[in-house]
């Protein structure tokens, strides 16, 4: 297999949120439900967004690049008819972001139409599009989760069912999935469990997302997990399950809690709050500091520093305040100004730690860049001492299951210290939590998490390739966005 090339696209600092998905079936406002499920998942991907809808007879869709609320229009909803729909908001972790990329991934066969909505990464997508290539195959997209459409087509197999479990044995990876057919619906967890999937009712009509979160705004009513290893088949008789999948041991992606899915929602059948809430205890019992106020790096954090001042009995302090109405093509001014890009971002309050003894509560650093530039804004606001705290272990090796974690070189927290780290900081101390502290704060006996990116224990055999192969198997060199 030929080695694909790596894009360049710029990291800020930050783990990638991955994309969301939604589905709903047995309701003739599905896309128009589906469109306000997409918006509660906005966190998930920024990049795209697109719906498909069946009324049982055929299939429509529509999809555009950027956020939700700036794709769909009453009209586009209004032509996006049926009882069913799934929806899709992307962030690529595989392929470029391109118009031809945004899913749900519509494509016809000897099946009939096949319309697929993915959360994760397969991690031998690379060689297994490559083998198809060879045989003739001709892809639309450069998405990683079109070899499962592929395999689809060419398995031989009538049974619709029965030909995506035969493609879902040939990939390996995470996926959560929603698949569509013009009168049914399948959802569909990876055996180790990565990529949180959670089902619902509203009424009558079945409801699938990726968060609860999703099914609040509508006002439907959480049922249970989608299991690792289950398919659910979804139809005018009901939700049928099926287990077709070798038993793995769960891996459920251990970020989802620290960063990713909202506080307001229930994964893995835990709220998102109440871990996020132990982590920071528990990091104030781990990493104690004499000090003044306890800040979060909003917004993801602020529950671990709320939990970190609850534990340690030290006042906390909405010291920094972040702007959420940055747009994707903001223009910086002619004149030169120093860290605009944390300034357009974030900003201190200045009363709330000039002169004071600060503890800076984060949930991860990558790079480093960004906090660097924020812990300069503290100190030109009169701090004292800033002392970080991260409520998650060090990042050391990248992601291969669905996350945007720049590469082990670019991992400051893999080429550096803890010492080297504080002092390009030029902060007076930081400290994570161990892992051993992090697993111990969730206290989820049976719940048992995917740890990859702090200690390289993959749970599930990656292609050959490696890290070159992870996040941009298939790159794009086109210019334009548009296709």
């Amino acid at each position: 297999m030929t080695r694909q090339p790596r894009c360049n696209r710029p990291h800020d600092g930050k783990p990638k949120d991955e994309c969301g998905i939604f589905g709903i079936y047995g309701n003739e406002r599905a896309a128009n439900l589906t469109y306000l499920g997409l918006y509660a998942l906005q966190h998930r991907g920024q990049e795209s967004s697109g719906i498909a809808s069946s009324d049982g007879h055929h299939i429509y869709r529509y999809a555009g690049m950027g956020k939700v609320v700036d794709i769909f229009t009453a009209e586009h909803l209004e032509h996006l008819q049926g009882h069913m729909a799934i929806g899709h908001n992307r962030y690529s972790t595989t392929g470029s972001s391109f118009l031809r990329n945004a899913q749900p991934f519509r494509s016809e066969s000897i099946l009939g139409p096949i319309v697929l909505a993915h959360n994760g990464n397969l991690t031998n997508a690379g060689s297994l599009r490559y083998d198809l290539e060879r045989k003739g195959h001709i892809f639309q997209t450069t998405i990683d989760s079109e070899v499962i459409v592929h395999l689809m087509a060419k398995s031989g197999i009538d049974d619709f069912m029965d030909a995506l479990v035969y493609a879902l044995k040939q990939v390996r990876g995470a996926y959560s999935l929603l698949v569509m057919n013009r009168d049914r619906m399948y959802a569909v967890r990876d055996p180790y469990g990565f990529r949180p999937l959670v089902l619902g009712k509203l009424g009558s009509a079945h409801v699938v997302a990726s968060e609860t979160c999703a099914f609040d705004i509508i006002d439907a009513r959480y049922e249970r997990e989608v299991e690792p290893g289950e398919v659910l088949e979804i139809s005018d008789a009901g939700i049928r399950s099926f287990r077709p999948f070798e038993k793995r041991d769960q891996s459920l992606c251990v970020f989802e809690y620290i960063y990713f899915s909202r506080p307001d929602s229930t994964i893995f059948g835990r709220s998102v709050y109440d871990m996020r809430i132990r982590l920071g205890r528990m990091l104030a019992r781990q990493a104690p500091v004499k000090a003044e106020v306890v800040v979060p790096i909003p917004d993801s954090s602020v529950c671990a520093a709320v939990g970190y001042s609850r534990e340690s009995g030290i006042p906390y302090e909405l010291g920094l305040i972040r702007s959420h109405y940055i747009g994707r093509t903001f223009i910086e001014p002619s004149q030169k100004i120093r860290d605009f890009g944390a300034k357009i971002k974030y900003n201190v309050v200045k009363e709330a730690v000039a002169g004071k003894k600060i503890i800076v509560v984060d949930d991860s650093i990558m790079r480093g860049t960004t906090m660097r530039k924020i812990i300069k804004m503290f100190r030109n606001a009169g701090a004292t001492e800033i002392h970080v705290r991260i409520s998650a272990p060090p990042t050391l090796f990248p992601c291969f299951y669905g996350i945007d974690i720049p590469t082990r070189k670019e991992l400051i927290a893999a080429t550096h210290s803890i010492e080297e780290i504080r002092k390009y900081l030029r902060v007076d101390s930081i400290q994570y939590l161990t892992v051993e502290t992090l697993l111990a704060a969730l206290n989820e006996p049976d719940m048992h998490f995917c740890t990859a990116c702090f200690d390289g224990s993959y749970p599930c055999e990656l292609d050959e390739n490696g890290e070159d192969n992870q996040k941009y198997l298939f790159e794009d060199s086109e210019i334009s966005e548009y296709y």
